[in-house]
């Protein structure tokens, strides 16, 4: 996002953000805890779920690359849908490792609370289809899969989302394959060249087969 300087000076004078460098001179924000608390304290809650989710500090420095990636598809996903939808309302957006832990969640269910439990997931497949179903995620090849993220908005009264996976270049194949059957929005990101980074695009599956 583009800040005035002066508002970035603000933010950053009240330990509300932090500077974070992304690579080839490059460098982006992430909140602090006193930051993340903050937004986390004007978070009003939608059907007994916080609205949005925040986290503070930056990735581990193997992921920060693939994170800010993903950032960059939010901003082009966002201005397109914004485009197709002038009325779109913004919702929240929902990360994979919060769709995981909640199907976590579910699957250890009946061990919360018991002494004696074994730790083992005590869903049958059937169970494990209807919450892939419930969530509107793919179940096939015996597991259920999981975007990076998931956009949820809403058009004129209606509850929509729209999930995101970002490819980088060693997606291929059979894997390639999977990923695409799950009707994800694709992305890619190629290597960086000498260039350096070039943003994430829109692709088909085709592409990676």
């Amino acid at each position: 996002m583009d800040l005035p300087r002066e508002t970035l000076d603000n933010l950053h004078d009240q330990r509300l953000v932090e500077t974070v460098e992304l690579g080839d001179d490059e460098r982006g924000l992430a909140l602090t805890t006193e930051g993340r608390d903050l937004l986390q304290s004007h978070t009003l809650e939608r059907d007994g779920e916080p609205s949005q989710i925040f986290y503070a500090g930056a990735s581990r420095s193997r992921e920060i690359d693939h994170d800010s990636n993903l950032y960059a598809t939010f901003r082009q996903e966002e201005a397109r849908l914004r485009d197709e939808h002038p009325d779109l309302e913004m919702r929240r957006v929902i990360l994979e490792q919060d769709l995981k832990r909640e199907y976590q969640e579910f699957l250890q269910d009946h061990n919360r609370d018991r002494s004696d439990s074994d730790g083992r997931p005590g869903r049958d497949e059937n169970e494990v289809r209807d919450w892939a179903r419930d969530h509107d995620l793919p179940y096939f090849d015996d597991q259920v899969h999981f975007p990076d993220y998931r956009i949820e908005y809403e058009v004129d009264g209606r509850e929509l989302r729209q999930d995101v996976e970002l490819f980088t270049p060693h997606y291929r194949g059979a894997h390639a394959a999977s990923r695409g059957k799950t009707g994800f929005r694709i992305y890619f990101v190629a290597s960086r060249g000498r260039g350096g980074r070039s943003g994430p695009r829109p692709r088909g599956i085709e592409e990676f087969l």
